[in-house]
């Protein structure tokens, strides 16, 4: 009997459906931003969502300025090693300034946490978080974000960022590989 799931996986949100909860996601966080906001996209799988993001904050009126933050967790691994490596700091100035930290999918909490707290370090004013997906974790976590655009299902997740060891990320929806 043939696979019934399409190649790559089961869609679990069309393309349409990402762009409608990105959209929603700048109506909410626009009014607790200002343009002098970083927007810090945590490296690589957040690089999607956070083009997408920027983006609709601007339709709200709402123009960051944009950073990036390299940290590593899973390497090309499925589950994360339990530790944050920093490969790339921040680059701009955060003394002061609002910083709106962005990633693809929150699943440890670790990287988000650690994001968090590097900012923190740097003299931010306020920090918040956003992820596009948030998985369920079986034990509490040290942080929550502040922004979500999913409730994820406990899945291998693949698409808008999310990779199988690198490959699948610039799928234009999210699937499930299991």
């Amino acid at each position: 009997m043939a696979d019934p799931r399409p190649a790559h996986g089961t869609v679990l949100l069309t393309e349409a459906e990402v762009a409608a909860r990105v959209a929603d996601l700048a109506r909410r966080i626009a009014p607790r931003i200002d343009d002098d906001t970083v927007a810090a996209v945590l490296l690589t799988g957040g690089i999607w969502f956070a083009a997408d993001l920027t983006r609709a904050l601007a339709r709200e009126g709402r123009t960051v300025r944009f950073d990036a933050l390299w940290l590593s967790s899973y390497g090309d691994d499925k589950t994360s090693r339990g530790r944050i490596e920093v490969r790339a700091p921040f680059q701009r100035e955060m003394r002061g300034r609002r910083v709106l930290i962005l990633d693809d999918v929150f699943d440890t909490g670790l990287s988000l946490a650690e994001a968090a707290r590097l900012a923190g370090e740097a003299g931010a004013s306020e920090v918040l978080t956003c992820v596009f997906a948030r998985k369920p974790w079986p034990e509490p976590r040290a942080i929550a974000p502040d922004f979500v655009g999913w409730e994820a299902p406990a899945r291998y997740l693949v698409g808008y960022g999310l990779d199988s060891a690198g490959a699948l990320r610039g799928l234009p929806d999210i699937r499930a590989l299991d």
